[in-house]
């Protein structure tokens, strides 16, 4: 996140190297540093997986996945000729220490090589259940042993509830120092996510209002077009509460409400999030179900195909209660936020793709103007977009033209595509840089990832007991009524209102 002084050569150790996380993301996100100049002058990139690459044919399969996933199109030849070298393939075999061993051997030929002593990133990009026998086996080849130069880098999901996380955490504690784990949530690495520290901490005009006095309530709406996909076999061990509300809706919601850093480091501005968590009032099964609401999609159209709905997918149980939406009301038990409702919902096969937050201020408390005029006055919102465009609106109330006294709601419109020329990086980009120049500011502590289920925990066990009329909403809606009523109970509605490209 910040500008760091000149880089220090940095061997990249890439578990799952031939899979498709690699060739989607983590190579294509690499090149771009490259292009734009944020790599070490020296680094190397190691792919290891069971399949059998020369380095020639490896490189030839990241450079189609950078051609079709990269940001900027296909890549510039002279480039990636520049860039490729740098890649080479060990193949392996996780659950054999002789590999480990191998792979020690590699990287002190490097180090060699450069007769430097590098940083070392190991970028576990494999099923959740690989994560053990690598960490063990790094720990015993030794070559993890260097807390200041050598870092592991654990994606989502981490663990699968509160227990497994736990063993999770205590695992890679036993084996690493806390400050060498970076547990990654692409969704953090967002320029819009990044820009709520901003928005909110330099600018001296939204903290003091910032508070269960001035806002009514906050609404977190993260939907998706498209269904379980091929996932059908995981999403069906998961469902919408773990996949996505359990880490990057509680993550936005930390940032919204929490109380501002005493300084820009990494372990402040965790604590601060940690904070939130532990506040985030934890629900009897009574009040779980007067607080949320849960749904699974049934087939129909989307975009003039006929779809499948969520049971009729392949490796999906026909009788399946997972649910692929959920939305639930949080309370924060808290000074700043008592008595503020925070709806967050999360849902597949919904008509558009978006990630908005709501900031719903109250009514002004006197209204000076006449009924009649008055009629369209409606109360001050703050929408931060992260999805489809990254921006921000503020509504406020102007007078519209012409003689007589009439009021209505205005925006004012912040658009990152607008303001800056300037391509964003993808999530992947920021993230491998700060785990490149040691920022974990981005990245989720042990203590934070088992506050986040500590949350979402008693949700879950009381939805497992007791099973649901499935499927309740068609494909191509905004979900089950059943969210429409947890809202509306309130006196409020969903809000569907992202900033587009283009808008002004």
């Amino acid at each position: 996140m910040l500008d760091k002084e000149v880089l220090k050569p940095t061997i990249i150790v890439i578990f799952g190297g031939s899979g498709d996380l690699n060739e989607r993301k983590l190579t294509p996100a690499f090149y771009n540093l490259f292009l734009d100049k944020q790599m070490p002058e020296k680094f190397a990139i190691i792919g290891l997986g069971r399949t059998s690459f020369t380095d020639a044919k490896f490189r030839s399969m990241l450079e189609e996945g950078v051609n079709k996933f990269s940001r900027r199109g296909k890549i510039d030849k002279k480039e990636w000729d520049n860039f490729s070298p740098n890649i080479s393939y060990l193949q392996s075999d996780v659950f054999e220490q002789k590999d480990y061993q191998n792979l020690a051997k590699e990287i002190k030929k490097i180090e060699k090589d450069w007769d430097e002593h590098p940083n070392v990133l190991f970028y576990l990009a494999i099923a959740p259940g690989l994560i053990e026998p690598v960490a063990v086996n790094l720990g015993k080849s030794g070559i993890c042993n260097d807390p200041d130069c050598s870092r592991i880098v654990v994606e989502k999901p981490f663990g699968h509830d509160l227990e497994s996380a736990r063993k999770l955490n205590k695992l890679l504690t036993g084996i690493f120092d806390e400050k060498q784990i970076y547990r990654i949530d692409h969704y953090l690495g967002k320029e819009a996510v990044q820009n709520m520290l901003v928005f909110r901490f330099a600018n001296v005009m939204f903290e003091p209002i910032w508070n269960r006095k001035y806002i009514e309530h906050v609404q977190i709406t993260v939907s998706e077009t498209v269904g379980v996909g091929d996932r059908g076999g995981y999403y069906d061990t998961s469902g919408a509460l773990k996949d996505m509300i359990q880490n990057h809706v509680l993550q936005l919601l930390c940032f919204v409400a929490m109380e501002p850093p005493v300084s820009f480091s990494a372990n402040e501005i965790r604590s601060r999030k940690v904070d939130v968590l532990k506040a985030i009032r934890k629900y009897d099964t009574k009040e779980v179900f007067e607080n949320t609401a849960r749904g699974q999609y049934s087939k129909g159209w989307m975009k003039g195909d006929k779809v499948e709905g969520y049971r009729e997918k392949e490796k999906v149980d026909p009788k399946s209660n997972t649910e692929t939406f959920a939305a639930v009301k949080f309370h924060l038990d808290n000074w700043r936020w008592q008595n503020v409702p925070f709806y967050v919902r999360s849902g597949k096969r919904m008509p558009e793709k978006m990630s908005v937050i709501t900031i719903q201020f109250r009514p002004v408390p006197h209204r000076i103007f006449p009924t009649g005029v008055a009629e369209s006055l409606q109360p001050n919102r703050i929408v931060i977009s992260i999805n489809p465009a990254t921006g921000i609106r503020i509504r406020f109330q102007a007078k519209q033209v012409g003689l007589n006294m009439r009021l209505g709601p205005e925006d004012m419109v912040f658009n990152y595509s607008d303001a800056y020329d300037k391509q964003q990086p993808e999530a992947y980009e920021t993230l491998l840089h700060d785990v490149m120049t040691g920022d974990a500011t981005l990245f989720m502590r042990s203590d934070e990832v088992e506050a986040a289920w500590e949350v979402v925990m008693p949700i879950i066990n009381a939805w497992k007991n007791s099973p649901a009329e499935f499927p309740n909403y068609p494909t191509n809606s905004w979900g089950p009524e059943s969210a429409e009523r947890l809202i509306a109970a309130d006196g409020f509605h969903w809000i569907t209102n992202p900033i587009e490209d283009g808008e002004k």
